[in-house]
């Protein structure tokens, strides 16, 4: 083996990156203005409260009360006012016992299936649940069985047949791509028959499903469950930055003593955390905002579906509508964004059924001139159209 210089070190890099550039997958940032007249149909901003000027200023009045940034770990000096409400409002309104907040959903999630778990135990988890989840359980040094797709007959074979006595099922609650619902009651109650606890991203789902936005854990009359634990990212349905676990109480506590994404990351910002408490409280007093972004996902949908395209069934505000190709996904989306009206594109690796998408957010805060434009767009830039 020839030994490379220093200058060559990293040479792989490149030409891994030019086996990405030749297949059309390689990706680029794209700052984007403060300011746009282009339609966002692409950001995870569900209720549209990341611009709501009481959610902005509560941000603004939190960073000049108590800083820029949390200033340490939660289990030092990153622990604030701000975050046991959030918490305690968090836990209250999704009909949990408690709460913990972490610096983003990702971290949550490494800490929920990681903590969890371990050597000696079972993880049967989805194949389409979300990265971070995945790199839970490979941070978790369990045994891993990975089921079809809201498979709970499989799900439940798997429990039946392990020889761990500790397992858990780990699912999202609508999955991010399609935005198709678990069958939350089902893996529940095959959870129950075999001793199992279940874990539920509801990224996805907090803030849309249900009453008021409680959840879809909520929906499916699982918060409180004893075997049950949540997860979900402050960043979407209340526009600001973070995640949070959900659960009994002694789970709770199980993190702040063992999920090393808790304990060795610096905390929230006291800006997002104070920024998410007021998106919630906003969701409280306006309850109706969880039902616009259905009913926003079910029109676009519907009259997508009608001008010919191939468009998924939402549950929530995630619209997918298939592409025929990467190459052409990326084409439409540029198309798009030439148009006006700026979508998501979603491709392989990032889709692993290797099917390409656009993918449309279905804020609460569409009008129906937006929708009138969005599907205008949409379809007279569509491949073949």
């Amino acid at each position: 083996m020839t030994t490379p210089t220093p200058d060559e070190v990293f040479d792989w890099i490149d030409v891994r990156a030019q086996a990405r550039q030749e297949a059309g997958l390689a990706r680029q940032l794209r700052p984007r203005a403060a300011s746009s007249d282009a339609l966002d149909l692409a950001s995870n901003d569900y209720l549209g409260l990341a611009r709501d000027k009481r959610v902005a200023g509560a941000a603004a009045a939190a960073a000049l009360k108590w800083g820029a940034g949390s200033t340490g770990s939660r289990l030092v000096t990153g622990s604030t006012e701000l975050h046991t409400e959030l918490e305690l409002e968090l836990a209250s309104f999704c009909g949990m016992q408690a709460a913990l907040v972490f610096s983003s959903g990702f971290m949550a999630n490494l800490a929920a299936v990681a903590a969890l778990t371990g050597p000696g135990t079972a993880i049967v988890a989805d194949k389409l649940i979300h990265a971070s989840l995945i790199d839970g359980t490979r941070l978790s040094k369990a045994d891993v069985a990975v089921m079809g797709h809201c498979d709970v007959a499989g799900v439940t074979n798997a429990l039946a047949k392990r020889k761990h006595e500790r397992a858990l099922v780990v699912t999202d609650s609508v999955f991010s791509v399609d935005g198709d619902l678990a069958p939350l009651p089902q893996l529940a109650e095959a959870c129950g028959k075999h001793a199992a606890a279940l874990l539920v991203d509801d990224a996805h789902g907090f803030g849309v499903i249900g009453d008021a936005g409680k959840g879809a854990v909520h929906d499916a009359g699982l918060a409180g469950s004893p075997n049950v634990v949540m997860t979900l990212t402050l960043s979407k349905s209340l526009g600001a930055q973070g995640g949070a676990i959900l659960g009994p109480r002694r789970v709770i506590k199980h993190m702040i003593d063992h999920a090393r994404s808790f304990i060795f990351d610096t905390g929230l910002a006291p800006g997002s955390a104070a920024a998410a408490l007021t998106a919630l409280r906003v969701l409280k007093e306006e309850p109706q905002l969880a039902g616009q972004a259905r009913g926003n996902a079910l029109e676009l949908t519907e009259r997508l579906t009608a001008a010919g395209l191939l468009v998924s069934t939402p549950t929530a505000a995630v619209v997918s509508i298939q592409a025929p190709s990467p190459e052409a996904a990326v084409a439409w989306a540029n198309d798009c964004r030439t148009a006006g009206v700026v979508v998501g594109c979603f491709r392989p690796p990032s889709t692993p059924d290797q099917i390409s998408r656009l993918r449309l957010t279905a804020r609460a805060d569409l009008s129906p001139a937006d929708l009138d434009r969005a599907v205008d767009v949409i379809t007279r830039t569509a491949p073949g159209h």
